[in-house]
């Protein structure tokens, strides 16, 4: 069964991110900015209903006061990464829109990395770095000062249930270099969604939003682990059966 659903829910997401991508290409010809990423956030609405609907996976979130307030307040949400699901989750939550930093691959796929292509987001090439990192900077101030805040999976990649990958700078360093608070954010999303699975099962998925983390005046990488200590000890309070080895190993 969960196979028979999984199927109809990628059906539906190859079915309609079609006519979304579409109206996207076709807005961008008269505006610019956030009619266009509520386009894409329409259609990341519907494949969320469409999971709950369809596959029977919730979603329970807790922390929502936790996020700066204020049209004009600034944040860097920095994203525990198991599943395709937070991906598309996090734009249906937040009260700013969002600017995601992806690598410049994703504007290959067609249709639906043609309309990510139009959005306001930060695309970078990984094998040039330093480069890459001047441009989140640059781009990172533009879209804080307007108001989108930005997203980024520390992780770099989604990582299996239950374990922990390796949180990169680059998050933390952008806040430094703005002087944007960081908002860690804990998901399970993997005991529902596992990572690079196609089927999908019912559940819940919870979402934890920390406080935010002033970064004006501290070092990239001890701003890191302080990040990476909160969501990781929040993984265990959410999730604990996918680290019930940890606690059998250390006795």
């Amino acid at each position: 069964m969960a196979l028979l659903r999984s199927i109809l829910h990628l059906l539906v997401m190859l079915v309609t991110v079609v006519p979304y991508a579409i109206a996207i290409l076709v807005a961008c010809l008269f505006v610019r900015g956030e009619p266009l990423y509520r386009i894409a956030r329409a259609w990341l609405v519907l494949v969320m209903n469409a999971l709950r609907l369809i596959c029977g996976v919730r979603t329970r979130v807790s922390g929502m006061e936790n996020l700066p307030q204020g049209n004009s307040s600034a944040a860097i949400l920095l994203v525990k990464h198991q599943s395709t699901l937070e991906t598309f989750l996090m734009p249906t939550l937040m009260p700013h829109p969002l600017a995601y930093v992806f690598k410049k691959e994703l504007l290959y796929i067609p249709f639906f990395g043609w309309a990510i292509g139009r959005l306001d987001m930060i695309h970078i090439d990984r094998s040039q770095r330093t480069q890459a990192f001047n441009k989140v900077v640059e781009q990172g101030r533009r879209l804080l000062a307007q108001g989108t805040w930005i997203i980024m999976f520390p992780e770099g990649t989604r990582i299996p249930r239950g374990q922990v990958g390796n949180y990169k700078t680059g998050g933390t360093r952008l806040a430094v270099a703005t002087g944007a608070p960081v908002v860690p954010i804990a998901v399970s999303s993997a005991k529902c969604w596992p990572r690079k699975a196609f089927i999908k099962y019912p559940g819940v998925v919870d979402v934890s939003i920390g406080q935010p983390i002033p970064s004006a005046g501290r070092d990239p990488e001890e701003l890191m682990r302080e990040v990476q200590d909160w969501i990781e000890a929040e993984m265990r309070r959410l999730d604990p059966e996918a680290y019930a080895g940890e606690r059998r190993a250390g006795g």
